[in-house]
């Protein structure tokens, strides 16, 4: 029989209590108050991306499921793909950034002269708005840089798991994952440049939180060169260095990348996809 949807907080709180998990319990391993996952449980409060997909790992579902969608056998694996963009959209197609004046002009300070140069009255003024009120929607500067943060990782994990789920076989797979990476990097080359320069800006606790959001990235790729390496159609050996290497190529890519350069992103992306496929030495005729 097919189920009915319910809604993404039902669908997290149904999903808890079948794994016989209590709300304490989750909101430990989750990392946040017991009092933050009963707000997300009652639609109180949204989840972000990064949080969900660790929510999905620690209850053993999919992340499909919490946002209410039908159980797995509900769904036909072909399926998968066109699931994944109806979530959030086509990986591939980046619309401008959707965030407030007060961020917008965060991300414009810290990427022209860095988040410790950056001062909360330039960006309010920058933003066209007061002290008061630029503290009125966020605590302080450093707040303003876990935001960007995590709007990077979010969008970096739905956009490489659509990617992901896109691939017809094991190299296919790391191809498009690939390409998502480098998409990224350059359409939103400032969050990219952010991600990799101010990780050390960042208190001890929010650094360890997203740099387990970025090893998270860096597993869906390492798994997928895994599985075709497992099945023999790559040729290199060193397949963690490997995928160590394809990302940090892809990372690297904002240092470079300008709009107005010969390269148009897609042109880039497809080049970096022949690139990390070169580095594995996959056998172009298999």
């Amino acid at each position: 029989m097919r189920n009915e949807p319910v809604a993404p907080h039902e669908a997290i709180r149904h999903a808890r209590r079948a794994a016989g998990l209590s709300l304490r319990e989750v909101a430990r391993r989750l990392e946040v108050s017991p009092a933050t996952l009963s707000a997300v449980e009652t639609g109180k409060t949204g989840i972000s991306i990064a949080r969900l997909t660790r929510l999905s790992d620690v209850l053993g579902v999919p992340v499909a499921h919490l946002l209410g969608g039908t159980s797995p056998a509900a769904r036909p694996s072909s399926d998968r793909a066109d699931s994944e963009r109806d979530e959030q959209g086509d990986w591939r197609e980046f619309a401008p950034l959707d965030v407030d004046p007060v961020l917008a002009s965060a991300l414009a300070s810290f990427v022209e002269i860095g988040y410790h140069g950056t001062t909360v009255r330039a960006i309010a003024r920058r933003a066209g708005t007061s002290v008061p009120g630029l503290y009125h929607h966020y605590r302080d500067k450093h707040d303003l840089l876990v935001r960007i943060l995590d709007l990077t990782m979010d969008e970096l994990h739905w956009r490489v798991r659509a990617a992901r789920a896109e691939g017809r076989d094991s190299i296919h797979r790391v191809r498009l994952i690939v390409e998502a990476l480098a998409l990224f990097h350059t359409h939103r080359r400032d969050l990219g440049f952010i991600g990799a320069s101010e990780m050390r800006s960042l208190s001890p606790g929010e650094r360890a939180r997203i740099a387990r959001s970025r090893r998270d990235i860096q597993a869906l790729l390492d798994d997928a060169i895994a599985e075709a390496h497992a099945e023999g159609r790559i040729a290199n050996s060193q397949v963690r260095a490997a995928g160590r290497a394809i990302a940090t190529m892809c990372t690297a890519i904002p240092q470079w990348f300008r709009e107005s350069g010969p390269a148009t992103p897609e042109e880039v992306a497809a080049q970096y996809g022949d690139f990390a496929l070169g580095l594995l030495g996959v056998d172009p005729v298999r």
